[in-house]
């Protein structure tokens, strides 16, 4: 064989080789750079909040990827086998994505997983009863919301996380809430909207909380009686997006961006003199967002893309007619969050909880004179007003306890004649081997802790309930 024909051989091989490669990867990543929405036929409205109904749970239902250049033509329904679907969410190498599904009109909701490459979906959770509103977390696992009929917790929806196989499920959430529409922040913490529906039905909120259940906390809450209707995405900037109306009968629906840093006290409403109503956002990596928006006097959301420095709706990328855009993704690579360490011991039975002093709340619980009484102890409380026990606080109002992990409870201060000061708060519960502190009681959620050693924390923690002796031996079965 001549230098030449060598040479000629080798390019050859080499091209064919490159052309394997390209086709290749087209084959894995067949629907890299377009969009997938979720849409459905006929009036939205009617949600329900706390169930879920016609906000969650929605018949008939479609997943469908569109292509931005020319999506009226070049589109196609991925869950065509399926009774409904919605929530879809792009997997951070934009090779797979998760969803919430219903097979059949009588099956219940469950999660999936489909290859964006071949277009097969497989089955990650196997219930009985319905899961749904899916997002991925960092380490290879999944976090959904799961329906508990006859929870003894007494929730609604609860957190669970699991493998991308369905295997080792756990619970992460356990108070009497019900959660929805989780998300991930960059940080690798979840976000999902939680509203307490025991003993009385409290507005919504978000909740952040690590992905072992640790570290529940208050994100944002809106004023009044607006509602949240939409996941919340952080943007690249640093900025976290939603859709929230104005009241609760769900009219005028913005498009609120908080900062991640300062969410309680940095609301901008991005649609500030827009008229016409939006229904969902979803940040790209370009700095734009994705909306689903309804223009004044349309029967249907359309999708639209959204400027936030201009505050202006942009081009219709795409509108049926005959349907509501309820979601839209795109189907790209994504910044991973970070993976966080657990601190949490399943064998271990308790947690444990530190307050710094009682008697700090926030200003506008100061100036009623029922809080400038002095509180000098705390009761905590389970479900059914349950008392788990009286504890004196230290001089500085400081108190220091133990308690059953996955418990939940909830704390009022006393004065000396056992007369309530404050309270009860929040539902909060401890994961096994966590230890939790907070700054005061109702405190403003901006306040740091004073530098200084609590006087409660240099004795031993006070066991509750406080007629239990040793806890580390009890088990609890909240099954």
């Amino acid at each position: 064989m001549t230098k030449r024909k060598t040479i000629i051989l080798l390019f050859t091989l080499l091209a064919i080789g490159v052309s394997a490669d390209f086709l290749i990867s087209c084959k894995n990543n067949s629907l890299n750079g377009m969009l997938i929405i979720s849409r459905v036929e006929g009036k939205l409205g009617g949600f329900n909040f706390t169930t879920g109904d016609s906000w969650r749970y929605i018949p008939h239902v479609q997943i469908v990827a569109i292509n931005q250049e020319n999506p009226g033509k070049k589109q196609k329904i991925l869950t065509e086998n399926f009774f409904s679907a919605k929530s879809p969410q792009i997997s951070y190498d934009g090779r797979f994505m998760l969803f919430a599904g219903q097979l059949t009109e009588d099956d219940p909701w469950q999660i999936w997983e489909m290859n964006l490459g071949n277009l097969k979906a497989r089955q990650v959770t196997s219930s009985d009863e319905n899961c749904i509103d899916p997002a991925y977390l960092p380490g290879g696992r999944v976090v959904f919301s799961k329906l508990m009929p006859g929870d003894s917790l007494k929730s609604g929806h609860t957190l669970f996380t699991c493998n991308l196989d369905g295997s080792d499920i756990r619970r992460i959430t356990f108070n009497p809430d019900t959660y929805f529409a989780s998300g991930v922040l960059q940080d690798g913490r979840i976000l999902a909207i939680s509203r307490q529906v025991y003993p009385d039905i409290e507005h919504q909120i978000f909740t952040v909380l690590r992905p072992d259940g640790t570290k529940a906390d208050l994100f944002y809450q809106g004023s009044g009686n607006s509602q949240l209707l939409s996941r919340a995405w952080e943007t690249p900037d640093g900025r976290v997006v939603f859709i929230e109306s104005a009241d609760d009968n769900g009219d005028k629906n913005n498009l609120i961006s908080v900062s991640y840093n300062n969410p309680m006290h940095s609301k901008i409403n991005l649609s500030s003199g827009i008229t016409g109503e939006f229904n969902y956002v979803f940040p790209r990596n370009s700095g734009k967002l994705l909306v689903s928006y309804r223009e004044p006097g349309s029967l249907n959301y359309g999708l639209y893309e959204f400027d936030p420095e201009s505050k202006v709706v942009g081009y219709k990328i795409y509108n049926d007619e005959n349907y509501n855009i309820l979601e839209a993704v795109a189907v790209e690579e994504y910044q991973r969050p970070k993976v966080l360490p657990s601190a949490v011991v399943a064998d271990l039975k308790v947690g444990l909880l530190m307050c710094q002093d009682i008697n700090i709340t926030d200003r506008a619980m100061e100036g009623n004179p029922l809080y400038q009484k002095k509180a000098v102890k705390i009761e905590v409380l389970g479900i059914d007003d349950v008392s788990y026990g009286i504890v004196n606080v230290d001089e500085d109002g400081s108190f220091y306890l133990k308690t059953f992990a996955n418990m939940p409870i909830r704390i009022r201060t006393l004065d000396k004649d056992n007369n309530v000061i404050n309270g009860p708060c929040s539902w909060i519960w401890i994961r096994p081997n966590e230890r939790r502190g907070c700054v005061g009681c109702h405190e403003n959620h901006d306040l740091v802790p004073e530098n200084r050693i609590p006087l409660a924390v240099k004795k031993s923690p006070v066991i509750i309930p406080v007629h239990i002796e040793d806890a580390h031996k009890k088990t609890i079965d909240l099954e």
